[in-house]
C-alpha cells in the first residue's frame, strides 16, 4: 500500500496534535504540575499597591531597620533596640513560591526581647519570601526579605 504525500501530511498533523493534547491534558489533571497564583485576589492586591509602597517607605526611612536572617535554629527577626518591644504589633507572612501549601503566618508577639524566632521545624528547605507587616505607635511598616533555608 502506497501513501501519497497529502495523506502523510494529514497523518503527521494528526499525530502532532494528539501528542500536544496528551501533554495539555496530563499537565491540567496531574496535581504534581500545580500552577497556583502567587496571590489569590491579585486585582484587590494591586489596588492597594500605593498603600503598600507607603508602608515599605516607612520601613526604609527608619534609621535602624529590622534585620531578618536565617540561623541554625530557624529565622530570626531582630527589631531595633530603640523600639519598645511591647508596642510592636503585626504579623509575619512566610510564602513558599514553589508550594502554596507550605505558606503560613504568625503574629509578632514580643515581651521584653526585640528578637522573634521562627523555628526551623516550621520551615522546609529552600526559598522563602518573608513579608512582615507591623506597626509601632500607630505608624504602619512593611518589611520584605527573601531567605534560603538549608
Amino acid at each position: 500500500m502506497k501513501i501519497n504525500w497529502g495523506t502523510a501530511i494529514v497523518i503527521a498533523f494528526t499525530l502532532f496534535i494528539s501528542f500536544i493534547l496528551y501533554f495539555v491534558i496530563k499537565v491540567q489533571s496531574d496535581s504534581k504540575y500545580d500552577n497556583d497564583l502567587v496571590v489569590e485576589e491579585y486585582y484587590k492586591y494591586d489596588a492597594n499597591f500605593g498603600e503598600e509602597m507607603k508602608r515599605v517607605q516607612n520601613a526604609e526611612d527608619l534609621v535602624e531597620k529590622p534585620v531578618i536572617t536565617a540561623v541554625e535554629d530557624g529565622v530570626t527577626i531582630v527589631f531595633p533596640k530603640a523600639l519598645v518591644p511591647q508596642k510592636i504589633k503585626g504579623k509575619v507572612s512566610l510564602y513558599r513560591p514553589s508550594n502554596k501549601k507550605l505558606d503560613f503566618e504568625m503574629p509578632i508577639l514580643l515581651s521584653n526581647a526585640t528578637t522573634l524566632l521562627i523555628p526551623k521545624k516550621s520551615l522546609a528547605g529552600g526559598r522563602w519570601d518573608i513579608n512582615m507587616e507591623w506597626q509601632y505607635e500607630g505608624k504602619l511598616y512593611l518589611s520584605k526579605e527573601t531567605i534560603y533555608i538549608n
